[in-house]
């Protein structure tokens, strides 16, 4: 069987949700072995190490707008494989007959003021393409199998909900390592991590807001800030200013440094508005930091009983989990000891394994 796949998110840099969910998902198809053969689909040429040409055939079919629907589109009506995998992005106008795209959430529905209104109906009508065009749907939850039901009448049946991985690289960092990486970015013995791009959707302020609570009570503490300023940044970024050396902000961190910067945080809030899967998450748990996270969308699904679960409306609720946290020795390992069990469960290869099983049967 001849599969394509949309590779295009893979080669952003810097990486981040979806791009990851991209690039761990194609290595790890390609990695197994099974007998197919795979049809890469770039609209810049990857890094020599992100894709063996080995293992694939690697399409480089630049052009610099309209990508999807126009180049990806011609190729499929000139060269059209078995069964197209769209991973993180929309399919193209022109799709062979059988399709399969992923879709991540349905965020923009529940908090539509978090997004730019161009961005919102973008995303509204490439998911309702997408939930309608595709032969099986893949979500990365089921908040948003259930979400893709209620919202756009996509029956379940079409659905395969596919949890994301966490690589062999989150875990537990060695003391040296955490030494090393607090000195690089100059971050404090004890720090509370939050890990996104600063928008609203993540809803920082409250985080921002709540922590300026911790450190009255706590006092030697301080919340850390890995990500880009993104759309309406700009009030985050205002009260990160007044909040003296409560908050820093890091920017962007390389993937290779992140086990070990969220390995040496004593937790890691993560208080979004509506999160598809919640990556963030999955990696803290995974390098042994107990998570403080909301307990909305999927976010219950996948850290279950190894974190604590607050409103993410409510700063109060927020501060006084983090402040139970840092103040109680025994429930950081407790949490740490459950978050490590349940990250167990999810890995980059099972998600490869069942996404080709779900390309098999279609």
């Amino acid at each position: 069987m001849r599969i394509g796949v949309d590779a295009s998110r893979s080669v952003v840099r810097p990486r981040t949700g979806t791009e990851n969910y991209s690039y761990h998902l194609i290595r790890e198809l390609l990695a197994l072995g099974r007998a197919h053969d795979y049809t890469l689909y770039f609209n810049k040429p990857p890094a020599p190490d992100d894709f063996a040409p080995g293992r694939a055939e690697h399409r480089v079919i630049p052009l610099p707008r309209l990508w999807t629907h126009v180049r990806l589109s011609a190729e499929m009506a000139a060269r059209p494989p078995d069964v197209l995998f769209v991973p993180s992005h929309v399919l193209p106008a022109v799709h062979p007959r059988r399709s399969v795209a992923t879709i991540h959430d349905l965020g923009y529905l529940y908090w539509p003021k978090a997004h730019p209104l161009a961005r919102r109906w973008y995303l509204h009508l490439a998911t309702l393409f997408n939930a309608r065009a595709s032969s099986r749907v893949i979500a990365d939850s089921q908040t948003t199998a259930d979400d893709l039901t209620r919202r756009y009448r996509v029956s379940q049946d079409k659905i395969a909900v596919i949890h994301l991985g966490c690589g062999p690289e989150y875990r537990p960092p060695s003391a040296e390592a955490v030494a090393s990486i607090r000195s690089r970015y100059a971050v404090p013995e004890r720090y509370v991590l939050a890990v996104g791009t600063i928008q609203p959707r993540k809803n920082l302020g409250r985080l921002v807001e709540a922590f300026l609570q911790v450190r009255r009570a706590v006092g030697d503490a301080v919340l850390v800030l890995v990500g880009k300023p993104g759309w309406g940044a700009e009030p985050v970024l205002r009260q990160v200013a007044s909040s003296g050396s409560a908050v820093r902000i890091l920017g962007y961190v390389p993937d290779r440094d992140m086990p070990a910067l969220l390995g040496g945080a004593e937790a890691l809030a993560f208080p979004s508005l509506y999160e598809g899967f919640g990556l963030p998450a999955l990696e803290a748990m995974a390098c042994g930091t107990p998570v403080v996270c909301a307990n909305n969308s999927s976010l219950p699904e996948i850290v279950g009983e190894a974190g604590l679960l607050v409103p993410p409306t409510e700063v109060d609720a927020m501060a006084g989990a983090l402040i139970l946290l840092l103040e109680d020795p025994a429930l950081r390992e407790e949490m740490r000891r459950r978050g490590l069990e349940r990250a167990a469960g999810f890995t980059w290869r099972r998600c490869a394994e069942s996404t080709l099983d779900l390309l098999e049967s279609v």
